[in-house]
């Protein structure tokens, strides 16, 4: 009707612009590209509880009697919901979160079985071997990480840090590198609920709510204007076009190989 002001409409942040305004519609839409939830704030608080569950006993908050308990505590609970987290990040296209998570899986149900077995106080080189090839894999997929979003990568670094020092402890047996282990692995607890609490609000709203220091691709698709997320729309399918091409030649090539 004519002389009617246009209605405002709310918006995810509890805002209001002027309905059909061009902020209105960036605002209100986002180009996901995702099938499902982000899968990492799950994975990163199973992660806290296990560096937090494993700083307790080389910090001595709690007894050495309680090694068969943190143990079990870690295959039960933290192994199962890291190995989902790896798989959602691999149905979502996610390589970051699905190599990260897969080889946190490994290494904690590792840490668990060792434990279980060895005598509460005792180290294992063999561990220790692993926890450093665990170190540098999470130190890879850190860098992969950081391209996009800096706090989720510094929680992969941080982890690798945290194995780094532990694989010292278990190979040398030294009582600092035992307290340092434990320190770092506290303060990766504390990293990881700041970056699950951060990705899940962030997913829920739609919006930056605690700073996860995105750039890159990783801020365009929060923070990047509709023709922005639209040219990156477009670059993912085309690139998945690309893939699926190259699968079909080779699929065509190894018939033509056995028919042969």
């Amino acid at each position: 009707m004519t002389g009617t002001r246009p209605r405002t409409i709310d918006l995810t942040d509890g805002q209001e612009a002027p309905a059909g305004s061009r902020e209105q519609i960036e605002r209100a839409t986002r180009i996901v590209l995702r099938p499902i939830a982000n899968p990492l704030p799950l994975g990163f608080l199973a992660l806290a509880s296990a560096t937090l569950l494993l700083s307790a006993l080389q910090l001595s908050w709690i007894g050495a009697d309680q090694t068969t308990d943190v143990a079990l505590l870690v295959i039960a609970f933290v192994v199962p919901l890291q190995a989902l987290t790896s798989v959602l990040g691999y149905l979502a296209r996610d390589v970051v979160a699905g190599t990260g998570m897969g080889i946190l899986t490994g290494t904690w149900l590792s840490i668990g079985v060792v434990m279980l077995r060895a005598a509460p106080g005792t180290t294992s080189r063999a561990l220790a071997l692993l926890l450093a090839m665990s170190a540098v894999g999470l130190a890879l997929a850190a860098g992969g990480a950081a391209m996009g979003k800096v706090v989720p990568a510094a929680v992969l670094a941080t982890t690798s840090v945290r194995f780094a020092v532990t694989a010292l402890q278990q190979w040398t047996a030294a009582d600092w590198c035992r307290t340092a282990a434990g320190v770092v692995g506290a303060f990766l607890a504390v990293l990881a609920v700041y970056a699950a609490v951060a990705l899940l609000l962030e997913d829920v709203r739609r919006s930056t709510i605690l700073p996860l220091a995105r750039r890159g691709r990783g801020a365009r698709s929060i923070a990047g204007s509709i023709d922005e997320q639209d040219k990156y729309r477009k670059e993912v399918e085309n690139n998945n076009s690309q893939n699926s091409r190259l699968e079909q030649i080779q699929t065509h090539q190894h018939s033509q190989n056995n028919s042969t």
